[in-house]
């Protein structure tokens, strides 16, 4: 592994945080949160004008820029960095992946141009809070089922030669405001029970959907409820949706730990600035030998992170393996957490304020962990599949 970034690497990440940081600061982030979409839709326009984001890791037969999973993850390191809220992760990271693996080449052809361009947004809405068991990033997904039954969740079932979609979603990334919905139902009844995916319109009769109150503000959700929905199954019945989904997930899991990483290392990089400036007993907060600790700590942390998501961002773009994507996210996750309480600490009384922005990245750490975690359960995962402790026993 190279461990060196490309020209072209480098040049997404310098035009990439210019953008962010002139149209993604702090008070420009309150309003888009507080927005009915939850983000800003002239920033998301500039990051499909100016940068190509949203097609950064499509083929460029589909109007993509034709870069691999590694140039989305640096991407997303520099959104994670701003915090900015855009419907990237819902639409590039989620669903469009899964469009590219198990679409027709008539769905690939009309929609994958469109979400390359930033035309048109979309989320992927499974059912419950069981989006880490459907990407196999907590558990085994074998035994994933999008409802049936008593179970509720969402049912898929024949009618006038259509597919009908009824059940319900919650939790799902952008949900309330994408114009492509990605469903997982169920369907086939008991003895012949499988998950397929379907394409739903998000204005489509019978799609009610309302935005829900999220720890995260700057990853909004929504719910999601369809009533006799009509839809298009994604690619044909025999696609076998459960392994795209598990592969997705390693990948995804790579993208949310360099996004993770960037929003650790803005949030020291303002503990450390603020801390060099605030003054007690007459000199800087920051000249104190236990504030040096703790900070050096969160470093490491930091570091250490890095290393694990870019490792696991190479892995999935050189179609080096699976199973790297869940310890570097738990990893992250933690270094996150760590630094993001540590800001806020170090910050003294303004740092518990909500006009303060070390909140924001406390709770982006604490709902990426409620969403995708959590952590010891990544690890749990990342062990199984690697079979460290088949038997009761060490394997090597």
């Amino acid at each position: 592994m190279d461990t060196r970034l490309t020209a072209e690497q480098d040049e997404i990440r310098r035009t990439l945080r210019e953008l962010l940081n002139k149209r993604c600061g702090s008070p420009e982030l309150r309003t888009a949160v507080d927005s009915p979409a939850g983000h800003d839709p002239l920033l998301w326009s500039a990051l499909a004008d100016q940068l190509g984001l949203p097609g950064l890791a499509l083929p460029e037969r589909y109007g993509g820029v034709g870069c691999s999973v590694t140039e989305l993850a640096l991407a997303c390191e520099e959104t994670g960095r701003a915090l900015a809220p855009s419907p990237l992760l819902a639409t590039s990271v989620l669903t469009a992946p899964l469009i590219l693996a198990l679409g027709t080449p008539d769905q690939r052809a009309e929609l994958l141009p469109r979400l390359a361009a930033g035309a048109l947004t979309a989320a992927l809405a499974v059912p419950g809070p069981a989006l880490t068991t459907a990407l196999a990033l907590t558990c085994d997904n074998g035994g994933f089922a999008a409802g049936g039954g008593r179970a509720g969740g969402v049912q898929a079932r024949r009618a006038d030669g259509d597919w009908r979609l009824y059940g319900q979603a919650d939790q799902v990334l952008d949900g309330h405001s994408a114009g492509l919905l990605l469903v997982a139902a169920h369907t086939g009844g008991f003895a012949r029970s499988r998950t397929l995916l379907f394409l739903v319109a998000g204005d489509a009769p019978g799609v009610a959907r309302a935005r829900q109150t999220a720890l995260d503000a700057t990853r909004p959700q929504g719910r999601v409820q369809l009533r006799d929905v009509r839809a298009e199954l994604l690619g044909d019945e025999g696609a076998d949706v459960l392994p795209a989904l598990a592969a997705l997930g390693d990948g995804a899991a790579a993208v949310l730990a360099c996004e993770a990483v960037g929003a650790a290392e803005r949030v020291l990089e303002r503990t450390v600035e603020y801390v060099g400036q605030r003054e007690q007993f007459g000199r800087p907060v920051g000249s104190f030998q236990a504030v040096k600790h703790r900070l050096a700590d969160v470093y490491v942390g930091v570091q250490a992170a890095r290393s694990a998501a870019y490792h696991a961002a190479w892995a999935c773009g050189a179609g080096a393996g699976p199973c790297a994507g869940g310890p570097a996210l738990a990893q992250a996750l933690e270094a996150l957490r760590q630094a993001a309480a540590e800001g806020i600490q170090l910050h003294g009384g303004i740092g518990f304020t909500w006009e303060h922005d070390a909140q924001l990245y406390f709770k982006r750490a604490a709902g990426d962990e409620l969403l995708f975690g959590p952590v010891h359960r990544l690890r749990d995962r990342a062990a199984e599949a690697a079979g460290l402790f088949a038997g009761g026993e060490v394997t090597v």
